[in-house]
């Protein structure tokens, strides 16, 4: 059994003849793009740089030292770095050997961690030693250990530290994984562009988040057609703010669509709008991606900070809706081209363009990025609806996966049978074919792009000594969008939000998940069919 479904013959071959599957992987990519322009800066780390050569150099020579390790194509190893060089290296130098970066993201802990490492059966965990004050060296002892006991007699899961590995002597530092020579015509270990190329992250609607299966052939064509759009090229500076992992920084054009058009990327160690604008200023940035939480925060210190932006073309928002009155304020604030986007791990990535007009660009989340993008918006019944009304966003496409990772279960449920993925997402198109996203039928919650699933936190919360029932749900919010509010049932006295938050750390959650605010209830409401009414709880929450 396959681990995940794959395009039809059919489809993969109009994709093909379209153009949109080149047949190469990332490592090959890489190796042209050093022999086009070897000089030519590719990626900026504070006072570290690589030329296109140079990247190159040190992906060959990291493909060695993960394979002395024992990683081998098709190998899955999950990558828990922040924003520094060392996530370009070490993904170059796995795609350089077939291996399948799995991407966890910073705030990840050990709930996210376990079931990553689990279900995908990870050859190696890639972490820094230590983070935003989380040592992440311990979480990985303490997930190995439980790992060694539970299957001995498996090979391990390799740890490799991005700094100091500390006491942990069987732990790997990953600056001793570059060998001192590579032999020439080190090649892609035999990997091809129907490869699994990366595994991103759902946003997770039912539980822990599904594993995304993305092949060189789809993934590449999603950060080149995305970078056509935006009008990269070799003089284009993409500064990388949010997290790398992310779909978004990624690929929507993010990094590999700013090295596909031979352009240059800084690293943004961290998202603060002092360092981000600093580095605008200093680099000569072009191009930046945004969630709408910290739009704000730049917008003010674009006043005070005294920076200059002049060389900042476009800035994309996206990860959650912005406001249109928010949207507005870019143009003439930052002097920058506001870009929404639309997308999602699982495909389908909708730009604005940058000839929109302006209240198309302020007010929609623009239209997909490929022609063979198939678009479906259906009612609860599954038929298409009237341009104009809302519906759920049904796609396939050339980029668009037709199935999960090792989710057989959940795909019937989340994929129709002629492989139209369910979005969950209610939009409705406007006369100009843009998309205009209106909300979601699924129980999720977005607090400022991260995605929330209200599943899981509510099996955390059930475990708490003092509850006996709970529901969460999202509450709008001015800053965020959603913030996650518990409804509990307890015995005895509630728990409060900060000891809630410890409690779930305990357990080793991710902080953004944590209930911002608890409220107790004598009874949660049900539906006719004994669902828990989380609409009938939404209404007792305040309007922003």
């Amino acid at each position: 059994m396959k681990a995940h479904p794959t395009w039809p013959d059919a489809d993969a071959e109009r994709y093909r003849r379209a153009g949109y599957w080149s047949g190469r992987t990332f490592g090959s990519y890489l190796r042209s793009w050093a022999g086009a322009r070897p000089g030519h800066l590719a990626l900026v780390d504070g006072d570290r740089r690589w030329t296109y050569a140079e990247l190159d150099a040190a992906a060959d020579r990291l493909a060695l030292g993960f394979r002395s390790l024992g990683v081998e194509r098709g190998d899955r190893v999950v990558v828990h770095l922040p924003n520094r060089a060392e996530f370009v290296l070490a993904w170059f130098g796995l795609q350089r050997i077939g291996a399948v970066p799995v991407h966890a993201m910073p705030g990840h802990r050990r709930t996210e961690i376990e079931h990553m490492v689990r279900v995908g059966e990870a050859a190696a965990y890639i972490i820094p030693d230590r983070h935003a004050r989380f040592d992440h060296r311990e979480l990985a002892r303490q997930l190995v250990d439980d790992l060694a006991k539970e299957a001995a007699g498996t090979p391990p899961c390799r740890v490799v530290v991005c700094g100091d590995p500390g006491a942990h002597r069987d732990f790997t530092r990953l600056e001793d994984l570059y060998g001192p020579t590579v032999p020439s015509g080190l090649g892609d270990d035999g990997a091809e562009s129907s490869d699994l190329a990366l595994l991103l992250l759902s946003g997770g609607t039912t539980g822990l988040p599904k594993l995304v299966p993305r092949t060189h052939d789809d993934y590449a064509y999603n950060a080149r057609a995305a970078a056509g759009i935006c009008a990269l090229d070799e003089d284009s500076v993409y500064l990388a703010v949010l997290p790398i992992g992310f779909n978004f920084t990624l690929a929507c054009p993010g990094v590999l669509g700013t090295f596909m058009s031979g352009g240059t990327v800084v690293i943004c160690p961290d998202p603060s709008p002092q360092t981000a604008l600093r580095l605008i200023d200093e680099r000569r940035v072009t191009i930046t991606s945004l969630s709408p939480p910290l739009v704000p925060y730049w917008l003010e210190e674009a006043e005070h900070g005294g920076h200059r932006l002049d060389s900042l073309r476009v800035l994309q928002v996206g990860g959650a809706r912005i406001s249109a009155d928010l949207a507005r304020r870019i143009g003439p604030e930052l002097g920058a081209r506001v870009q929404q986007v639309f997308g999602m791990a699982e495909g389908l990535i909708n730009l604005t363009r940058l000839d929109d007009a302006e209240e198309a660009a302020c007010t929609t989340q623009g239209r997909p990025i490929s022609p063979d993008d198939e678009i479906l918006i259906v009612d609860a019944e599954g038929r298409p609806v009237t341009d104009g009304e809302p519906g759920e966003l049904l796609t396939r496409g050339p980029y668009t996966p037709r199935g999960y990772y090792r989710a057989e279960e959940h795909n019937r449920r989340a994929f129709t049978p002629d492989g139209f993925y369910r979005s969950g997402d209610l939009v409705r198109r406007t006369p100009s074919g843009n998309l205009e996203v209106v909300g979601r039928i699924k129980d999720q919650i977005n607090r400022g792009g991260e995605k929330i699933a209200a599943t899981e936190v509510e099996e955390h919360l059930l475990t708490h000594p003092a509850i006996t029932a709970a529901a969460l749900v999202g509450a709008p919010d001015a800053q965020w969008g959603e913030r996650p509010v518990a409804f509990v049932i307890c015995q005895g006295q509630a728990p409060g939000s900060r000891e809630l938050a410890s409690f779930l750390k305990q357990r080793g959650l991710a902080a953004y998940k944590a209930p911002d605010e608890v409220i107790a209830v004598d009874r949660l409401p049900l539906t006719a069919v004994g669902k828990i009414d989380k609409q009938a709880l939404a209404r007792r929450l305040p309007r922003p």
